[in-house]
């Protein structure tokens, strides 16, 4: 066999192998290392900022509730102005007056517990037990202020139809703030059910 049919002979051609292929991507959340522990963290993160923000909402509902029910109670505990006009005299405003008391107390109880709570981060009560003195006052102290407003309206309409002074003035002003103090504690007991539905138990 000659030089130029060596030459010529079909020559082989190396073939590269193909490049590697990457791994397919994790989903999010799956697999990723760090991932898990970051949802957590920001879960625990949304937890913490509701919490304060119903903290605060809780606050500021109490904080309104105390000052109504101290209007409620200054403004009935000075209608006096002499014979048939004073307010000891009648049995539902002595009751609305003696709620209106009671109610300053809670709500000013509840008001120095929550700012000592956010200033110092510290529980005064365990969880479980604040939420449940919260929801169980909250709705005992507005059942009581809708029940002695509600018995005293009568009276003054009675009383506004024949006189319209002062006094009758005074006692639809006191029995109005105690309307207000329901609504804001009701709204408050509204707030403290979900906090105390979401406490954890185990």
């Amino acid at each position: 066999m000659s030089m130029s049919e060596d030459t010529e002979a079909p020559k082989k051609v190396l073939e590269s192998p193909p490049p590697p292929t990457a791994p397919p991507a994790a989903a999010d959340g799956e697999g990723g290392p760090g991932s898990g522990s970051a949802f957590g963290i920001g879960a625990i993160r949304r937890r913490w900022r509701r919490e304060a923000i119903l903290q605060r909402g809780s606050l500021a509902l109490r904080g309104l509730g105390f000052l109504f029910s101290l209007l409620a109670f200054i403004i009935m505990a000075s209608n006096k102005h002499g014979d048939w006009k004073n307010f000891d005299r009648y049995e539902e405003y002595r009751y609305l007056l003696a709620i209106s008391i009671l109610s300053t107390l809670y709500s000013g109880g509840q008001v120095l517990r929550n700012v000592h709570e956010l200033s110092t981060g510290k529980l005064i009560f365990q969880r479980q037990t604040s939420a449940m003195l919260d929801f169980f006052g909250d709705q005992l102290l507005s059942y009581l202020l809708i029940s002695s407003a509600s018995t005293a309206v009568p009276m003054t309409n009675r009383m506004r139809e024949g006189a319209d002074n002062i006094f009758t003035d005074s006692s639809a002003a006191s029995i109005s703030m105690a309307f207000f103090a329901f609504f804001v504690l009701a709204v408050s007991a509204l707030i403290s059910g979900y906090k105390l539905s979401t406490q954890s138990y185990v």
